[in-house]
């Protein structure tokens, strides 16, 4: 593409109107806009921006930048619609104090010890995983893997039944599909259906719960031992962490897994495992399991000549800016011992993602064990994309174990 070609692309831009070319491979796109139009007018008249220094400021900056999204989310989904109550009681979408409060007592009861106790668990979720998969041969990366650790270690922070666990990914999909650029009606209804009805399912669970002795098993008992949060605060908030913790989660395995197949590199950190931890955060740099998020402008600013007046829409692209080549070396190249990568897959400053250790946890634990597992393990078939802007990976990956297998220790 010339610089022509570029300019018009990031001239005609709008997120609203995204084909599947861009659904399959974004990052053209995102190039032309952070070289050429780094702070793009959206047909809407919001603002979509692309560089990397400016994503990292924004997210830093409290006083000129809001996450509050009542402005925009009452347009959007309808004030009052189940929709709206979730995402705005969520703590993303809030500025302090309250996101300092709810956020704290996520950030305690995700303590360190609670890590520690939770990779065994995660371990032998992840065993139990792939001896299924030994015995299929055949199997979707997505469907029978990536998307089964995360539902069943949220559900097990919050003590939810196994049982009921079959309704948390639909659920999950239903109210984050709400959060694309263009909303419709189908969503909007799947989505306000959905928090309805966890929202009816997690106030039994609580009522349950609090019925019985005080405990501190999990991440709830410790959530209703702070006494933080209101009824309505701790359910939304609740759906949020398997929102949070599921989708995202999902798809830095599936990317990863894809990555790491696709370039060849599952050999070489199958010989060398202490790559794991620089593997998992070069996923996360190089395809973003979340790749936009969002800001409203509160005081006057100017960002590359363009002035910003208070009440501006931001859209922040996390795709385009962890792949800034002001901000990384060979930004288009997949590096496994990528260092220093400091990328914003998490967000940054005081918004960054609460379960970032916890995500992290799982995507090493079962990358590394897949690799370790099935060492002529490959992709068989066409990969098919989730078809989001807001969040990428896999709807479907199929792959074949082939006919070895290795069993660590």
């Amino acid at each position: 593409m010339n610089d022509v070609q570029a300019r018009e692309l990031a001239a005609a831009f709008d997120p609203e109107a995204l084909g599947r070319e861009f659904y399959e491979d974004p990052y053209p796109t995102y190039c032309a806009l952070r070289e050429f139009d780094p702070v793009h007018r959206c047909p809407d008249g919001s603002f979509f921006l692309t560089r990397y220094a400016h994503l990292d400021r924004i997210y830093r900056d409290r006083d000129n930048y809001s996450s509050d999204k009542k402005a925009a989310f009452g347009p959007k989904f309808g004030i009052g619609t189940p929709l709206y109550q979730h995402h705005t009681t969520s703590l993303v979408f809030n500025d302090a104090p309250y996101h300092t409060r709810v956020r704290r007592s996520i950030v305690s009861a995700l303590s360190p010890s609670v890590l520690l106790a939770l990779a065994p668990r995660i371990s032998g979720l992840v065993d139990g995983l792939l001896d299924r998969i030994e015995g299929l041969q055949r199997f979707d990366l997505i469907a029978d893997y990536a998307a089964a650790i995360p539902v069943e270690v949220i559900g097990n922070l919050l003590g939810l039944p196994h049982e009921d666990r079959g309704s948390l990914r639909h659920w999950s999909l239903a109210i984050l599909g709400a959060l694309e650029p263009r909303l419709t009606a189908g969503q909007q209804a799947a989505g306000d259906a959905a928090v309805r009805d966890f929202s009816v399912y997690l106030d039994a669970h609580i009522r349950e719960r609090r019925r019985r002795s005080p405990g501190d098993t999990d991440l709830l008992d410790r959530l209703l031992q702070e006494r933080q949060l209101s009824e309505a605060e701790l359910i939304q908030n609740c759906i949020f962490l398997l929102n949070a913790g599921h989708e995202t989660t999902t798809n830095l395995i599936g990317n990863g897994l894809h990555l790491l197949l696709s370039t060849g590199c599952l050999t070489r950190l199958r010989e060398q495992p202490q790559l794991i931890g620089s593997t998992v955060e070069e996923c996360l740099r190089y395809e973003s399991s979340n790749q936009l998020g969002n800001r409203l402008v509160v005081r006057p600013v100017n960002l590359e000549g363009v002035e910003l007046a208070p009440g501006a829409y931001l859209t922040l692209c996390i795709g385009a800016a962890n792949r800034d080549p002001a901000a990384f070396n060979e930004p288009e190249r997949f590096d496994m011992t990528r260092n220093p990568n400091r990328h914003l897959a998490f967000g940054a400053g005081g918004h960054a993602c609460a379960g970032m250790s916890v995500a992290r946890l799982e995507a090493q634990i079962a990358i590394l064990k897949m690799a370790q597992r099935f060492p002529e393990l490959r992709l068989d078939g066409a990969a098919e994309r989730a078809g989001r802007a807001r969040f990428r990976g896999f709807r479907s990956l199929p792959a074949v174990t082939g006919a070895g297998t290795f069993r660590p220790g």
